[in-house]
């Protein structure tokens, strides 16, 4: 167990704090990342027998943002930041050191040793380093986008589907991901309408069946200038490039389905990647380099949901030991 000394001056005596990483320890797993998947792998290591430390920007990541979950088994309606409390605590219950508001900026290998550098100038050590730093939406970038935001736009259309039910809705996008939202939203929808600003990229079978779907209509070449509303998103304004004809579409939620941005930071130049820029995994979750591993929203794991965030991260904890344990 790791732990750090703090003198208590007012008693003179010493305490140890466990909550904190010490540089001076070589850890055995060092997870980059404080979202589902990097917590889910630290209690697996912890519960393996591994030292390991947790270094994360934020605890909790992406589910801080998360209004309602409730497609996580066992839990039928929680706020994502509930959840995040209560993975965290399970961590902490193990006294697993979290380094928090920190963000790792270098990257060395000595021999067998993998070297963090923070932003703070910090360096700490580990056998194997496992990089779970997750992804962000990408975002229209238009007025109104981050005002509506939870109030009626939306980046997750299986995670929020259910809560459109009966309503009208808007899609933006024109990929597979655009297409299939569209599709799962025409199940619970009174109206699912699909605004792309140039022609479909979807697979053909795809849009075959959006042709054929009544509910569902579809804008191409069409370009998303505002969203606007009141307390909620009432709709979008666009212009329909061909003709220059600007229109209001007015809808209950608006699904913005143009992928993710994978955060890789300093790795994206160390890691191989796909077209995406999502780090390459294999089964195991090792990537190109010997030693570092990667899990959740930031490989090329599909779905990009809670519960397949958190069980890759326990996947590449299982993976870790397995590397620990043939390498001595």
């Amino acid at each position: 167990m790791s732990f750090s000394f703090q003198i208590d001056l007012k008693k003179g005596t010493v305490s140890k704090d466990t909550n904190k990483l010490n540089p001076d320890i070589l850890y055995d797993l060092l997870v980059i990342g404080g979202g589902p998947a990097g917590l889910n792998a630290a209690l697996y290591a912890k519960r393996k027998g591994l030292e390991v430390g947790i270094i994360t920007k934020r605890k909790g990541g992406l589910l801080l943002d998360t209004s309602v979950v409730d497609n996580y088994l066992g839990i039928k309606e929680m706020s994502g930041e509930s959840i995040a409390d209560e993975f965290l605590r399970h961590v902490e219950a193990l006294e697993v050191p979290i380094k928090d508001d920190s963000e790792v900026v270098g990257y060395t290998k000595d021999g067998e040793e993998h070297l963090l550098t923070l932003y703070s100038g910090e360096m700490f050590k580990a056998k194997t380093i496992l990089v779970a730093t997750g992804s962000n939406p990408r975002h229209l970038g238009v007025p109104g986008e981050d005002l509506y935001a939870g109030k009626g736009v939306a980046y997750c259309a299986i995670c929020d589907a259910p809560l459109f039910k009966n309503k009208e809705v808007l899609i933006a996008g024109g990929g597979n991901s655009a297409v299939e939202a569209a599709l799962d939203l025409a199940k619970v929808a009174t109206s699912v309408t699909l605004v792309h600003r140039s022609q479909l990229r979807a697979d053909a079978i795809l849009t075959d069946k959006l042709k054929d779907d009544p509910k569902i209509s579809v804008h191409l070449e069409t370009q998303i200038e505002e969203i606007f509303g009141e307390t909620a998103m009432k709709g979008i304004r666009v212009l329909h490039k061909e003709t220059g004809e600007k229109e209001e579409l007015y809808a209950d939620g608006l699904f913005i389905e143009i992928g993710h941005l994978p955060n890789t930071g300093i790795f994206k130049s160390l890691l191989e990647l796909n077209d995406r820029g999502e780090i390459l995994v294999d089964e195991k979750n090792r990537t190109s380099l010997p030693g570092v591993f990667a899990a959740g929203d930031v490989t090329t794991v599909p779905y990009k949901q809670i519960v397949i965030a958190a069980s890759d991260g326990a996947k590449a904890a299982l993976g870790v030991n397995e590397y620990l344990n043939s390498h001595g």
